[in-house]
């Protein structure tokens, strides 16, 4: 079969489109002939060795396509469960950026036909994590408001859909007053641009001076002291990553004085993802194609994403 593998850490010119073995379903596993996959920053950092995996390595969490046993349109759960682990498809096994992928038979779902495979491919790790941070850690409910940071992300843009779906209000970032816009017709309820506006501002004008109920964190040092500010008494934030940085000052008197809760949250389990999924089955909150590339330019697709140039998921499709 045709695959994109890595053979050693790099940038995008480590990326090699070429024949790789054909995978074989195991004790419990199906085979999926796959029509189209999604690009996750977790591709970039394997790509690069954050953390380095064992090579040559498909890479690709998400994916959809035919079940090979059945002909079944279906999409994929990336999670694998082993008890209270789980491990990624894409990470520590073979992944979806390839023609044919091996999975357990749990974690393929039915697809139905008002989903584009292009569309299913976009939703799962994200949408997944998003609903795991907001609904199951923090658990929103209808009228409280969550900050968003950085719309273009596809976990950002997951939490705005599932935010909306579950009757939140929502306040978005980004540097680019385009992506705000975009936003806006997606249903945000507010929005700043947080290079160069005033967050804090934006949050007070828009909460009445109470602050938000929710924060989704997943960048870490440049944005955390005002997540902290902008979270209201009593308030949650829900964090996922860090990527400009992993240790900012923790600021702990603000923990305890505004009484706040943290939550840790990576992923998320079966149940999420089926949560998750209902969302997107029933049009309530429906994922973001931002570009599709054919499987042969998965390094285009790589350079698009890590410009931070997208709104949406950067979806490669399979012939």
């Amino acid at each position: 079969m045709k695959a994109i593998r890595i053979h050693e850490d790099g940038g995008p010119e480590v990326l090699r489109y070429e024949d790789a073995p054909d995978p074989g379903a195991g004790p419990d596993q199906v085979l999926v002939r796959l029509h189209a996959a999604s690009l996750n920053h977790l591709d970039l950092w394997i790509r690069k060795g954050l953390p380095s995996v064992p090579k040559p390595r498909i890479l690709g969490a998400d994916g959809a396509g035919i079940r090979v046993d059945t002909g079944e349109r279906v999409v994929i759960n990336p999670g694998i469960e082993h008890g209270d682990r789980i491990t990624v498809v894409g990470e520590h096994m073979d992944g979806t950026h390839a023609e044919l992928v091996a999975v357990p038979e749990g974690n393929v779902y039915p697809l139905p036909d008002t989903l584009s495979f292009e569309e299913a491919a976009a939703f799962p790790l994200v949408f997944e994590t998003a609903y795991r941070l907001l609904a199951t850690k923090a658990q929103l409910r209808e009228g409280e408001w969550v900050l968003l940071w950085g719309i273009g992300s596809g976990v950002a843009g997951a939490g705005l859909a599932i935010a909306k779906a579950l009757g939140a209000r929502a306040l978005v970032t980004s540097s680019s007053d385009e992506k705000l816009e975009r936003a806006l017709q997606l249903g945000a309820d507010a929005t700043v641009n947080h290079a160069s506006g005033d967050v804090r501002a934006a949050v007070g004008e828009a909460t009445g001076g109470t602050g938000v109920e929710v924060v989704l964190e997943h960048v870490g040092e440049a944005t955390w002291q005002t997540s902290l500010q902008s979270a209201r008494a009593g308030g949650r934030i829900a964090v996922c990553g860090a990527t400009s940085g992993a240790n900012p000052p923790a600021a702990l008197h603000r923990i305890w004085w505004k009484q706040l809760t943290i939550y840790g949250s990576t992923m998320g389990t079966r149940s999420d993802f089926e949560a998750a999924y209902e969302l997107v089955k029933g049009g309530r909150a429906r994922p973001v194609v931002d570009s599709v590339y054919p499987l042969a330019d998965a390094r285009k697709a790589h350079e698009r994403l890590e410009a931070g140039e997208q709104f949406g998921k950067v979806v490669l499709t399979i012939p």
